[in-house]
């Protein structure tokens, strides 16, 4: 949780989670761990995992990465942009952002 005073790079505008998913089923495609889960599984440069499974988080960061995001350390679905810190907080409601 990050403090409210400096905000966080949500909140900037600048961070993103996500997975993959097969545009033929919906279904999200295998990923180390679940979204939100804080084993070891879920930092980036874990490596016990299905050959499949790191091509598919390999895949994620590489394509992320193309476009000036970078990885979170302990998060795979965590994406910063780079340069985070530079854009201003905004602290918007739910119906402001309609």
């Amino acid at each position: 949780m990050a403090d409210p005073r400096d905000g966080s790079r949500h909140n900037r505008g600048c961070a993103v989670d996500l997975t993959l998913v097969d545009l033929g089923t919906g279904r999200e495609i295998p990923m180390p761990s679940d979204f939100d889960d804080f084993s070891a599984k879920a930092h980036p440069l874990y490596q016990n995992l299905p050959p499949e499974v790191l091509d598919n988080r390999a895949f994620l960061i590489d394509l992320m990465a193309r476009f000036g995001f970078r990885v979170f350390k302990t998060e795979w679905w965590h994406y910063d942009f780079i340069g985070w810190e530079k854009y201003p907080l905004m602290d918007l409601s739910f119906q402001q952002l309609k």
